[in-house]
């Protein structure tokens, strides 16, 4: 028996398919001001089928991408929604933890428009005090570069609690990050910043295996949580995008999706869920695998 942690789903998806709307470049923030209900049902839903872990839904509540959008007033109101819509649920589970999602700055894939380490240090750093006291767990994403880690992380390692640090990888080789380095690249500073875990996201599901491989030689705990696009576009990598410019998979089923997760755990992974297009459904139906293979859900 293994134990596994079974992260959530996709929080900024789901929010878009609930809410019935075009998506805008920041959809899934400006519904905490307008509905924040949304959030919490989403997370209530992924702790019913089976995640142990709510991740915020403060993926993009970062000063750099609030200000341009003219919201950046509305930061410390945005940190605290998420964040009680995340206690709300786990209260009303009676478990689980809640890591915060600690978001790329500028814009997702675009390591080529994100500040240098040092100068992201300090912009993580409002979140990062935000959001210490109430989480159990930081949770950096998509990382694209290992400068745009390393900047991540520095600004992690100022609050107090663990942090997980997870990057997203090239669709058609998952040996290389998408600013082209190899994952293995990442050793350097996974071994100066100690991170708690190394894993990958946001990426297509078969890409994980190469780059789980790599990771695994860190020596650390290590997992995976696969996005359900066709691939990341061209139209995606332009200024202020919404995900409109992105294909959802149509093969992709819980069942699919379930046999990607459980060769990521036959790799030693002992972190999987899901992450863009993937949904309670995928995450009830991973949660039922597992314990069908006596691994035990934590």
């Amino acid at each position: 028996m293994t134990d596994i942690t079974l992260l959530d789903g996709s929080i900024g998806q789901e929010l878009v398919k609930r809410a019935g709307k075009r998506p805008t470049p920041l959809w899934s923030t400006s519904v905490m001001l307008e509905a924040p209900d949304h959030v919490g049902a989403v997370h209530r839903d992924y702790f019913e089928a089976g995640a142990t872990v709510a991740t915020t839904n403060t993926y993009a509540v970062l000063r750099d991408r609030l200000e341009p959008a003219g919201i950046g007033d509305q930061f410390e109101a945005l940190i605290d929604t998420a964040l009680a819509q995340a206690e709300t649920a786990r209260a009303a589970h009676g478990s689980g933890r809640i890591a915060g999602a600690l978001g790329p700055l500028g814009a997702s894939y675009r390591p080529d428009i994100c500040p240098p380490p040092a100068e992201a240090e300090g912009l993580y750093a409002d979140s990062v005090r935000a959001m210490n006291d109430r989480v159990d767990l930081f949770l950096i994403e998509t990382a694209a570069s290992v400068a745009q880690a390393e900047g991540a992380l520095r600004g992690a390692s100022l609050g107090s609690k663990p942090v997980w640090l997870s990057v997203t990888v090239m669709d058609d080789d998952g040996s290389r990050l998408r600013s082209g380095e190899g994952v293995g690249e990442l050793a350097a500073i996974v071994a100066q910043y100690q991170p708690q875990a190394v894993l990958v996201n946001c990426s297509r599901p078969e890409a994980m295996a190469a780059a789980l491989d790599i990771i695994a030689g860190f020596g650390l705990p290590f997992g995976a949580y696969a996005n359900g696009f066709t691939r990341i576009t061209e139209g995606f990598l332009k200024d202020r995008p919404t995900v409109e410019a992105l294909s959802a998979r149509v093969d992709l089923t819980p069942e699919a999706y379930a046999d990607f997760a459980m060769g990521w755990v036959g790799q030693g992974a002992t972190i999987v869920g899901g992450c863009c297009e993937v949904g309670p459904v995928h995450i009830a139906h991973l949660a039922r695998r597992l314990r069908a293979a006596g691994h035990r859900i934590v």
